[in-house]
């Protein structure tokens, strides 16, 4: 499908801005079931939206014209949660509607009011601003929405989770019944389905949130970290990657800091967004992001929200992230319009668990790799430097001339090194890294038994404990020892599985073990006899459907 259903003037800017074929929520808003209709959107952060409710809103500015009419008043109106998104969302439906003649105009907080007020009264076809600027503009009768046609509310669930719902409120019932309401979310809950039910006509339900599993064009990737070497594993990942754009997430605003000051004395161009700085400053920043000054952002979760930046390739997750939420967020600045990306956690030993809990709960099968070391970068500047646009531009006859003076004065060898080192000399140095990745902490599978040998006369035992609740050999044996009044030397091999873990106990201790895990109190663990002897009882009674846990992949990049 291509844009062929789209308003004349809006094909040929997508045209000119490169784009081909629409996204399926670009795809779903043009279809023809679609027109003149309110939407429910269930689309995921860099889907395409912002073009898609863009497109959804041109029937009503535009029509089967060619240029949006001067009616006095907004004819669109789109609500974003933050500033930077309705920033961003204001400066992609500039050029969207460049060819139809539509003034957009930004209202948001942290920018000059009285500015804002001057340029609504200047007139304005589409309005874009966050719920609380736009509401005081409304109460000093500044933004006149008895003439609107569209509303459009963008990350609708995130507004209501940052507490908008009355401003929304107060703004929708400020414009005209007959407007048409197009609500984007990237999650349903029941706020969302009520403030739909409340605002909205007939509307249609359009799924184009590419599942629960996390998005389809992002390369989950979970790093094995010695925690003291965090920062080294960073750069090594930046160098690894050498995307156009990085995104670092950090949980605070003093590690923010810390971890750009340390990538700029590396020799990065690292830009930082944190909740502490000022508007004019996170502009700034992200100008730089955008115009390529700075090739890494160092960002915590809040000063990142609704950030969109078309060249980001990789995502790190220098700190976990709290929630699952958390991670599809930060992961969602990259893989974008489809375009593909990687999202990179760093996993300390003793943060696994939480990891997996964390990786689970968003739907994400992550590959488990050490971190790039300093000899895969090596490998990869010797390919990228034989690629250096230095050789593929054309010399000019200056360039030449020199060229052919060293040449003659230096010999082919000695330029070619000398080329080497000034290309090798703009690359921040990689760094020596370790992989802790080969401890029992990352093996997802049995636990390893400290070089004992296999108990002789043993008896297997099923537990009703398994990977899904977080089952980990190292709360597993102590408690097993507690409960079961056994010692370590009684305890063999632990196999965990998905659903259950087997135990390998000692002969002369089974029966007592059985009978004391079986006692009321303590830790509510279901127990039964498996077999006993020898190898094939390892693998006899599995219960049906479970499979060994099999950790991640331990190759490299």
């Amino acid at each position: 499908m291509t844009f062929d259903h789209a308003s004349p003037p809006l094909a040929r800017a997508l045209a000119e801005h490169g784009y081909g074929a629409p996204t399926p929520v670009q795809a779903a808003v043009l279809r023809p079931e679609a027109e003149g209709r309110d939407i429910l959107v269930s689309a995921q952060t860099g889907s395409g939206k912002t073009v898609a409710f863009g497109l959804a809103m041109a029937s009503d500015l535009i029509g089967a014209g060619e240029r949006v009419p001067d009616s006095g008043a907004p004819l669109g109106l789109v609500i974003a949660p933050t500033r930077e998104l309705a920033l961003q969302v204001a400066q992609e439906l500039r050029w969207l509607y460049a060819q139809a003649g539509a003034r957009v105009v930004a209202c948001v907080g942290g920018m000059n009011p009285h500015a804002e007020r001057r340029a609504l009264a200047a007139g304005a076809e589409i309005v874009v601003g966050t719920p609380g600027r736009l509401r005081d503009h409304l109460e000093r009768g500044a933004l006149d929405l008895s003439r609107l046609a569209t509303a459009a509310l963008d990350e609708a669930d995130e507004m209501l989770d940052m507490g908008f719902r009355e401003d929304l409120e107060f703004i929708l019932d400020a414009t005209p019944e007959t407007r048409r309401t197009l609500l984007f979310s990237a999650t349903m809950p029941k706020s969302i389905v009520a403030l739909a039910k409340k605002y909205q006509r007939n509307a249609l339900r359009i799924e184009a949130a590419g599942g629960e599993t996390g998005h389809a064009d992002i390369d989950y990737r979970a790093v094995r970290v010695d925690p003291r070497e965090t920062e080294k594993v960073v750069i090594n990942l930046l160098r690894f990657f050498d995307s156009p754009t990085a995104i670092v997430f950090c949980n605070t605003r003093e590690s923010s800091r810390h971890l750009q000051a340390m990538l700029q004395e590396r020799g990065f161009t690292a830009a930082l967004l944190s909740g502490e700085l000022g508007q004019h400053e996170r502009n700034l920043s992200i100008q730089a992001l955008r115009d390529g000054r700075a090739r890494v952002c160092v960002a915590t979760d809040v000063a990142a929200r609704g950030l969109d930046l078309p060249t980001v390739g990789l995502v790190i997750h220098a700190d976990l992230p709290h929630d699952a939420e958390a991670l599809q967020h930060r992961s969602g600045r990259t893989g974008r319009a489809g375009r593909k990306g990687v999202s990179v956690l760093l996993v300390a030993p003793k943060a696994r668990r939480r990891a997996e809990n964390l990786l689970a709960e968003a739907k994400v099968v992550p590959d488990w790799q050490a971190p790039p070391s300093a000899e895969d970068i090596g490998k990869l500047d010797r390919e990228r430097m034989a690629r250096d646009a230095a050789f593929s531009d054309e010399p000019n006859e200056e360039e030449n001339e020199i060229a052919a003076a060293l040449l003659a004065e230096h010999g082919a060898e000695k330029c070619a090194a000398a080329l080497a080192r000034l290309l090798r000399a703009r690359l921040p140095e990689a760094e020596e890294v370790s992989d802790p990745g080969h401890a029992p902490d990352f093996s997802g599978g049995k636990a390893p038994r400290a070089g004992r040998q296999p108990l002789t006369g043993s008896v297997w035992f099923r537990l009703d404990i398994g990977r899904e609740r977080n089952a980990d050999p190292k709360w597993m044996l102590p408690m097993l020892c507690r409960k079961g009044g056994v010692t370590r030397a009684d305890i063999g091999a632990i196999r965990i599985f998905p659903k259950d873990s087997k135990v390998e106990i000692a002969g002369p201790a089974a029966e007592s073990f059985l009978k004391n895990m079986r006692r009321p109190g303590g830790d509510a663990v279901r127990v039964e006899r498996i077999g006993s002897g020898g190898e094939d009882a390892r693998d006899a009674g599995d219960w049906k459907g479970s499979k060994p846990h099999k950790g991640g992949k331990k190759g490299k990049f």
